[in-house]
């Protein structure tokens, strides 16, 4: 299968990343290389573009696209996460601006095998990185009820979160779920009739917590930010696209922690704390796809950009 993707708020994206041409830019969630495309189209032959993807397959079709391009080039098997430890083993000091994309691919998606999507019926798995051994089997099956309930409400922000974990528990007593057929099924029982005729699909939520769970999505986006941060020459930018509330509640907040200089209490009339603002940001609202962009890719919909630039 091919691996296609659509780039979303892909101009809004360059433009904010100031690209120069002898820069060196990562893009930490490569996918199938469509915002790295432009980016590759904006740099000479000597800047660099950094590809990190944790699926194998996003950076096998990612290198075939880029190859015709004559800019510098390294493509790293990894997670985003690490990109302290990945521009130290390969000896980069600094970069001039990281773009990550935080949505899971339409190929991730579509790719049935995957288990990422509640339309086909495959093996509970939604790794992103294949090397890993934890799976949604591992959550659906060996979770207790209390945290499938948690991990329902917290990230997949359904209201029936208590229930569909009830049932999950219920239906795992007799036999392990084994595949997403059958875990909608588990869902579709627990969700009242009237609820599931109004909305998106009923398990959509579900699934969105139980991927968000198995890859630690929100877990490493703090950290990730912090670290980007000491990594960014000054005047270099870091665009992050959120699809998710609380994805887009993470990145607000250590941006806005990381501009503020001062930290002390209010009431103290003077700075005690000689804090230093490490960013700033470029646009206190997130920056929202064009209703165009929307038509064409209904994906996009949830999707919201916001950057910041090192000072």
């Amino acid at each position: 299968m091919d691996f296609k993707h659509v780039s979303v708020l892909l101009e809004e994206c360059i433009e904010n990343l100031n690209i120069k041409p002898n820069g060196i830019y990562v893009d930490g969630t490569l996918g199938g290389g469509g915002h790295s495309q432009k980016i590759c189209e904006k740099l000479g032959k000597d800047g660099l573009l950094i590809g990190i993807d944790q699926d194998q397959e996003a950076l096998c079709a990612a290198q075939n696209r880029l190859s015709i391009y004559d800019n510098q080039k390294l493509f790293v098997h990894n997670n985003f996460s690490n990109i302290k430890k990945i521009l130290e083993d390969n000896q980069i000091e600094k970069i001039d601006g990281i773009l990550l994309d935080l949505g899971v691919s339409s190929y991730q998606l579509d790719e049935e095998s995957r288990g990422f999507s509640y339309m086909h019926d495959a093996p509970l798995d939604m790794r992103m990185d294949r090397r890993g051994n934890f799976t949604a089997r591992d959550v659906v099956n060996d979770y207790d009820e209390k945290e499938i309930a948690r991990i329902i409400k917290e990230y997949g922000e359904d209201r029936w979160a208590k229930r569909i974990a009830s049932f999950i528990v219920k239906e795992r007593a007799s036999k392990p779920i084994e595949t997403t057929g059958e875990l909608v099924e588990v869902i579709k029982k627990a969700i009242p009739a009237a609820a599931r005729r109004e909305g998106p699909h009923p398990a959509k939520r579900t699934f969105q917590a139980i991927r968000i769970e198995v890859n630690n999505e929100l877990g490493i986006l703090e950290d990730t930010v912090r670290d980007v941060s000491e990594k960014l020459n000054e005047g270099g930018r870091i665009c992050i696209i959120t699809f998710h509330s609380l994805e887009d509640r993470i990145i607000k907040n250590v941006f806005k922690d990381l501009s503020t200089a001062c930290k002390c209490p209010k009431e103290y009339p003077i700075c005690q704390c000689g804090g230093v603002a490490v960013l700033k940001r470029i646009s206190k609202k997130p920056i929202l796809p064009s209703d165009t962009e929307v038509e064409e890719n209904p994906r996009s919909r949830s999707a919201k950009l916001r950057v910041a630039e090192k000072i």
